[in-house]
């Protein structure tokens, strides 16, 4: 939805530079191995950045039943 003021569409929300947040989860995904990066978005702007990093095990466990 957007409103007109003398005759052009404005839109309703303000644009935030996409450096400031893209620089930031670039930042996040290249220190990251294994796991998520997730964006969060309020009103068409992002508002939140969460990293979840999970530590693989490289040894692998026998399992118990196997003789």
């Amino acid at each position: 939805m957007s409103l007109q003021k003398k005759g052009n569409a404005i839109p309703q929300h303000n644009s935030q530079p996409a450096t400031d947040w893209l620089d930031l989860v670039r930042e996040k995904v290249s220190s990251l191995r294994f796991g998520v990066v997730q964006i969060v978005v309020h009103d068409s702007k992002v508002t939140q950045i969460e990293r979840t990093e999970k530590t693989r095990l490289s040894h692998e466990q026998k399992d118990s039943r196997e003789t």
